[in-house]
């Protein structure tokens, strides 16, 4: 009985590759994956393979697609320079602003950050410090991406 099993187990990969699996049990409850029906009566589809598609992807870009021309472009991208620099200076203005928001914090404690001592709990003061520092670092990162972004234009 294992070695049936053992063989159906070993004729399952071969069966993927068919075009029709099928489930089969014998008289004594056995069940074997084939990809050939046989003389067994108790037999199932599971799977069946479906034709592959012929249909051909079109042109990558049609003799009909619009062109502009060059002095459009050119404005094309003189616009988006300015934007691209607009955007970089409200993130600059953005950025200035938080690192301020920062040193601020960074120079007062609450009360609730000190210990029973009366010494500081850095865990603390950093666990509530940490939203500006983060702010600042998100100000940086889209400084750096806009100034890559105008550094890629024409």
């Amino acid at each position: 009985m294992k070695l049936r099993l053992f063989s159906a187990l070993l004729l399952l990969p071969l069966a993927a590759a068919a075009d029709t699996l099928y489930k089969c049990t014998d008289e004594s409850g056995m069940v074997l994956y084939t990809n050939q029906k046989g003389a067994s009566k108790n037999c199932t589809v599971l799977s069946r393979e479906q034709p592959i598609s012929t249909f051909a992807p079109p042109k990558a870009r049609p003799n009909d697609f619009p062109r502009v021309n060059a002095d459009q472009q050119k404005a094309r991208d003189n616009d988006r320079r300015a934007i691209l620099q607009q955007e970089l200076a409200k993130e600059q203005k953005q950025l200035d602003d938080a690192k301020s928001a920062l040193s601020e914090q960074e120079g007062r404690f609450e009360p609730t950050e000190r210990n029973a001592g009366g010494g500081i709990n850095g865990a603390k003061v950093q666990e509530r410090i940490q939203p500006y520092r983060d702010s600042v670092q998100l100000h940086e990162r889209n400084i750096e991406a806009l100034n890559k972004e105008i550094g890629n234009l024409r």
